[in-house]
């Protein structure tokens, strides 16, 4: 048996555990420079706010309803996901992440448990732990899984857990469930199954094997798979490793300056090095780049470089240096760079790297332990607790308005209690 537990509408959820009047109220979370809705609460997704709509195209919206706007604070997120982990780890010793939001429990050898009590159990601890709702779907395999965390959702008196698995259950489920909402089924596979009179996750296990595996291939057939109870997806299939990684930002005002540009880039170089890290990869190249304002109606100037490392890293130290100096090269006097952004590319596996012949591991490994030391400490203080001296300040000059403070990540925003 498999667990999944999805936080419910995660971002909109953690803004909630410290503002507890905005429950019942709408409220939606913004992209990196409060571009566009990312999360959305239940009340605002009936309000007709789509996923991605841009924040100005539902300015009326938000003014005549009253809607709560926040820009995205991801360092609040990720450490409320963390303390979430931790709480699943109290049931089962190994937690598979998949998402911020989702994550996977393997159950196997836990014979004789009533699951759809631990479904409802996990639940309640993690809201109490954590304050965040969590939705916790049982089945036999992992897809099955996710349906049945998402009938939590739609059917509240689950109590936040489902447990799938009479096989009577399973189809009458399945003969409901949109073919476009199965894990695994992308657009396009969902308009040639619409083609052919596809439209439910049940449809979709009457096809011959040999037709799903002409059409889509191995993926499509393991999906198949675990929709009919055959377990047959691993943690190496649920994640993924990004193949490349970008940190990019328009700034709110434009830069002039070559060190305060170069000390925003390092910014995002910093970020990138930690992405790479939490991913376990390491980077081959890096590529910055920095342009000035499309909007304005004047001579336009982009430029950018691509950095190879001698061998493929994911240290800060390596990272940032290049691209401190990359960003020092491109920049060119006279223009004001509204957007700049640093990707790392040619990602591969930090394990089983074959060393160059010539690396007597002396450097490598003082880097290992200053990159562990950072990572420690960012892990108890907050990110960005510790930065190089070419990062400044660490400010990222992005529009936030709406930022929250970082509640459980800087010791300044901690919210104080005051007894009269």
């Amino acid at each position: 048996m498999y667990a999944l537990a999805d936080c419910n509408n995660f971002f909109v959820s953690c803004e909630r555990v410290f503002r507890p009047e905005l429950n019942g109220r709408p409220v939606i979370v913004l992209s990196n420079n409060d571009g566009c809705a990312i999360a959305r609460s239940n009340e605002a997704k009936a309000l007709g706010i789509g996923m991605g709509a841009p924040m100005f195209k539902i300015r009326d919206i938000v003014e005549r309803h009253n809607v709560a706007v926040f820009s995205g604070n991801h360092s609040l997120y990720g450490d409320m996901s963390r303390r979430v982990r931790m709480t699943l780890k109290e049931f089962v010793p190994h937690v598979e992440v998949y998402s911020i939001d989702e994550a996977f429990l393997d159950l196997s050898g836990m014979e004789g448990v009533d699951f759809d009590a631990l479904a409802k159990q996990i639940s309640r601890r993690c809201l109490k732990n954590t304050g965040i709702p969590v939705s916790v779907g049982i089945a036999p395999t992992r897809t099955l899984a996710k349906i049945a965390s998402k009938l939590c959702k739609q059917y509240p008196k689950l109590q936040g857990g489902c447990y799938m698995h009479r096989q009577k259950d399973v189809e009458k489920v399945l003969r409901r469930f949109p073919i476009e909402d199965v894990w695994g089924i992308g657009r396009r596979m969902v308009a040639r199954l619409h083609e052919r009179g596809i439209v439910t996750a049940y449809d979709y296990t009457t096809l011959p094997d040999s037709l799903v595996r002409h059409m889509f291939g191995i993926t499509g057939l393991r999906t198949w798979r675990e929709l009919r109870g055959e377990p047959c997806i691993d943690i190496s299939a649920t994640t993924d490793v990004r193949q490349s990684i970008s940190n990019t930002r328009s700034f709110t005002h434009e830069i002039t300056d070559r060190e305060q540009l170069t000390e925003q880039i390092a910014n995002f170089a910093a970020m990138t090095a930690e992405k790479l890290r939490h991913q376990g990869s390491l980077c081959g190249e890096l590529h910055v780049f920095a342009r000035t304002n499309r909007f304005r109606d004047e001579q336009q100037y982009i430029s950018s470089t691509v950095i190879t490392f001698p061998e493929p890293t994911n240290s800060s130290r390596q990272i940032i240096a290049a691209a401190a100096e990359a960003a020092r090269e491109i920049f060119v006097a006279g223009y004001g760079y509204k957007k700049a952004g640093v990707t790392a590319l040619k990602i591969i596996p930090q394990e089983g790297l074959a060393r160059s012949l010539f690396d007597d591991g002396q450097e490598r490994e003082r880097d290992e332990r200053l990159t562990r030391a950072i990572d420690e400490i960012s892990d108890r203080i907050g990110q960005g607790s510790v930065r190089f001296g070419v990062q400044g300040s660490g400010r990222v000059l992005s529009s936030h308005e709406y930022r929250s403070p970082c509640y459980t990540t800087r010791w300044e925003d901690i919210p104080t209690v005051k007894i009269k």
